[in-house]
């Protein structure tokens, strides 16, 4: 019953732009979380991750393990392609990717300008969130889709375009020299 009551006060996701203002910040979203959730869901809650571990590691929420499957397939994909564009070797611990994400991972890595392959990966996870979105709007699952939805609408308006090429630039002369330099900001 407290998950309607906290559904009910969280405003819409659906439709939002990328340069139109969030209706709800993480912070009000954890004290709205905490107020109507157990403990347990808030444990969960916490843990929702849009980098979720390596190695699969299972939670209470089919939703949960979903998303995290899906991310892992994606980053991996990702580093498959990468190092196959530059002839490198890439460990995929003998993953069997699903072709759309070896498909989305090759689209993105096409793209010229880093921001806008952000922007495309960003909105293709959206849509894996959307597909994993529980027929349930009154559910403890729901309430997941709806904070990793946030996270996801949030990571991308952090993005800073200067500081985005300067790091994308040390890192690619990293690669193209074998250093093994971090992003410097």
């Amino acid at each position: 019953m407290a998950e309607y009551y906290l559904i009910s006060q969280l405003p819409s996701l659906d439709g939002i732009s990328e340069n139109t203002p969030l209706p709800i910040t993480e912070e009000r979203f954890a004290e709205l979380c905490n107020r109507f959730l157990g403990k347990r869901a808030q444990e969960m809650l916490s843990k929702l991750t849009l980098s979720p571990p390596k190695n699969s590691e299972e939670s209470a929420s089919a939703l949960i393990d979903a998303w995290n499957e899906s991310e892992r397939n994606l980053r991996f994909a990702l580093g498959k392609v990468r190092a196959e564009k530059m002839k490198k070797p890439f460990d995929t611990e003998n993953r069997i990717f699903p072709v759309e994400y070896i498909k989305a991972a090759s689209a993105a890595i096409e793209i010229e300008n880093p921001m806008e392959a952000e922007k495309y990966l960003n909105s293709y996870r959206l849509e894996i969130l959307e597909a994993l979105r529980p027929m349930d709007s009154f559910s403890e699952d729901y309430i997941f889709y709806y904070g990793l939805k946030l996270k996801l609408l949030l990571r991308i308006r952090q993005f800073d375009t200067k500081s985005g090429e300067k790091a994308y630039k040390n890192i690619y002369d990293s690669i193209l020299n074998g250093d093994r330099l971090e992003a410097k900001q």
